[in-house]
């Protein structure tokens, strides 16, 4: 078993910005009496603590869970009864207002996006530690983003028009419909490097795991820092390997 297992959170533990089911908090709550778990996203604390830490069961050792918001941009812990901010590579409001400027620019370029129509919620998010770019809307359903761009090729031709425009931020594609922004370095491998230093435990001792660790996926930056990876493709899939952690535990 590994002293702390990273999660990527969306197709991993649970569905596109989606709460984990009660089969997954379930499991979670187990793999906590055994290790040190952290959740890994682009979404704001608030969510990732609605999506996985409210969701589990009351027993569930709270002060043995990690969140790593806006791609690891920030580290939260769980003291005393609240969630406790460790660090934060925030951006200031004019660094925002000059990366959606550049989001909007870069469109003009690939026209993969109409803003003049509507969304489903706001389209360009300031999370505090990174901008991000949600195509159609923050709260848009699950079918509509999965239908959106399937062989990903609009979000790589929207990245590779912004990544130009922010040569001193980190562009990366983040979920079926994001492009995610934040300062220069500051990306998941660096909330590895963090929680590493924070726990105080070699990286060769933790695990990460995620469906996007294939050339050009999300996770895939995590590979560098050399912490052992394990790919899953889906929720299910995630929850039948932490059931074969348990069972050689």
């Amino acid at each position: 078993m590994p002293d702390c297992i990273i999660f990527d959170l969306d197709t991993t533990l649970a569905k596109s910005k989606q709460p984990i089911d009660a089969a997954m908090a379930h499991t979670l709550a187990a793999l906590l009496t055994k290790a040190r778990v952290a959740v890994a996203s682009g979404g704001k604390c608030d969510q990732l603590q609605t999506q996985v830490a409210d969701r589990l069961p009351p027993h569930a050792p709270l002060e043995r869970l990690y969140l790593l918001p806006t791609s690891g941009a920030a580290l939260y812990v769980y003291e005393n009864g609240v969630w406790k901010q460790v660090y934060e590579e925030a951006l200031s409001q004019d660094e925002a207002n000059t990366i959606e400027r550049a989001m909007h620019q870069a469109n003009e370029q690939v026209h993969v996006i109409d803003f003049s129509e509507p969304a489903y919620g706001e389209r360009i998010e300031f999370r505090g530690a990174e901008v991000s770019l949600s195509v159609l809307g923050q709260k848009a359903p699950i079918e509509a983003k999965q239908k959106w761009d399937p062989g990903r090729t609009k979000r790589e031709a929207l990245r590779a028009a912004l990544a130009p425009l922010l040569p001193n931020y980190e562009v990366r594609i983040g979920g079926t419909t994001t492009i995610d922004v934040t300062k220069k370095g500051i990306d998941k491998a660096y909330g590895v490097h963090r929680l590493a230093e924070y726990l105080s435990i070699p990286i060769a001792h933790m695990l990460y795991v995620g469906d996007e660790l294939r050339p050009g996926g999300n996770d895939e930056v995590v590979i560098a820092t050399g912490i052992p990876t394990h790919a899953v493709t889906d929720p299910d899939d995630t929850k039948q390997f932490i059931e074969s952690l348990l069972k050689h535990a």
